[in-house]
């Protein structure tokens, strides 16, 4: 049915087709349809509307269990591309996870593929080992690890501060580094004392404050870690720097003193960059935090 309204008149003219062979024109002043006919029509109208509207709902449910299947899996694909690219070091410098993908990290975190991922590495280490190095046995070998989640975890900590999700709080963190209860990664609790055995001298370089060593010390004899040559932490001194040309720092000392570093293992790409550097560095997942 289309109304065209016309100059003059009150009310508009209706033009209604009623077969493809036979059109009626009406206005104000046309004759009423008869009763049988106004009933015809009346069935015929709700049987169309009933139809559409059908049709609509249930075109409307299809799409939109396909929009939420597509917006999931969409959501997914876009924290995991952002999860990978922080392991690249392609993203940096940020202070929080996206709150779209703090549940995405949650799960890696806390997941068996996290724990694969970790022990992979390792044993990238172990066959790099197995043919890199000629050690001298004079005591200059040396091997450097990070300590926060490397030798250590601080994901109980992050399970209660939302994983990223959460600008850090550093005296939140600190209060919890001093009840020294971080649990060991065993994957790299087992190659340290496997390297450690091999005569290679073991340093440990942490971004901790200095004020943290009798608490780090206590958690690292705790879980399992004994045996290092040195534990190196951030003084007063440190403060000013990133931790990156902090740690730069610390592996120019040792190379100074004669030191061979034959790799770095950490979780943080600042533990492995800059110079100078370790025959071959190793970085263990963790995209939670990124510290430069």
């Amino acid at each position: 049915m289309i109304f065209k309204a016309r100059t003059g008149h009150p009310y508009p003219t209706a033009h209604v087709t009623r077969s493809p062979h036979q059109l009626y024109k009406f206005n104000h002043t046309s004759p009423p349809l008869s009763g049988q006919e106004m009933a015809r029509n009346l069935v015929f109208i709700l049987a169309l509307t009933s139809l559409y509207i059908g049709l609509a709902a249930a075109d409307w449910n299809i799409l939109n269990k396909k929009s939420k299947s597509r917006d999931a899996s969409s959501l997914k694909n876009y924290c995991e591309s952002w999860r990978i690219n922080v392991e690249l070091n392609n993203i940096k410098d940020f202070e929080v996870v996206p709150q779209e993908c703090v549940d995405h990290v949650k799960h890696y975190m806390t997941s068996s593929q996290y724990t694969a991922d970790s022990e992979r590495a390792i044993e990238e280490v172990r066959l790099y080992l197995s043919s890199c190095c000629s050690l001298q046995g004079d005591g200059k070998d040396a091997w450097i690890f990070d300590v926060d989640d490397t030798l250590l975890s601080t994901i109980p900590f992050y399970k209660k501060h939302g994983f990223g999700g959460e600008k850090l709080n550093a005296t939140l963190f600190e209060s919890w580094m001093k009840q020294s209860k971080a649990p060991a990664l065993d994957h790299t609790l087992k190659f340290f004392h496997e390297i450690k055995d091999k005569g290679v001298k073991i340093f440990l370089i942490s971004s901790r404050s200095e004020t943290l060593r009798s608490a780090t010390v206590e958690n690292l004899i705790n879980a399992g870690y004994h045996g290092w040559s040195s534990l190196i932490l951030r003084g007063l001194e440190d403060d000013f720097m990133k931790v990156q040309q902090y740690k730069s720092e610390a592996r120019r000392a040792l190379t100074k003193e004669g030191y061979r570093i034959w790799g770095i293992i950490g979780d943080q790409w600042s533990s492995v960059e800059g110079l100078p550097g370790a025959k071959r560095t190793f970085k263990l997942p963790n995209s939670m935090y990124y510290l430069s």
